[in-house]
């Protein structure tokens, strides 16, 4: 999931970075506020990356455990 994360908030930042030049001209036309959209949405990506690393590695972890887990036997060993 950090992947999508990543390239949604790169999107963002290329948004603002295209708009950034034309910002009076986007004003004028009544469009001032989309600049201020893309850069929220590149901030507001930065806590779903947080978020998507943690669930990352929590799976991770979940996996790993159940892996390790399925390879113990309950079997009692003959005397």
């Amino acid at each position: 999931m950090v992947p999508f994360a990543v390239v949604g908030i790169v999107l963002w930042i290329i948004a603002a970075l295209i708009m950034l030049p034309f910002r009076d001209h986007l004003a004028k036309a009544g469009h001032g506020d989309w600049f201020g959209i893309a850069i929220a949405g590149a901030l507001w990506g930065i806590p779903g990356l947080l978020t998507m690393v943690v669930h990352d590695r929590n799976r991770r972890r979940r996996r790993a455990r159940a892996a390790s887990d399925s390879f113990k036997t309950d079997t009692p060993t003959a005397p």
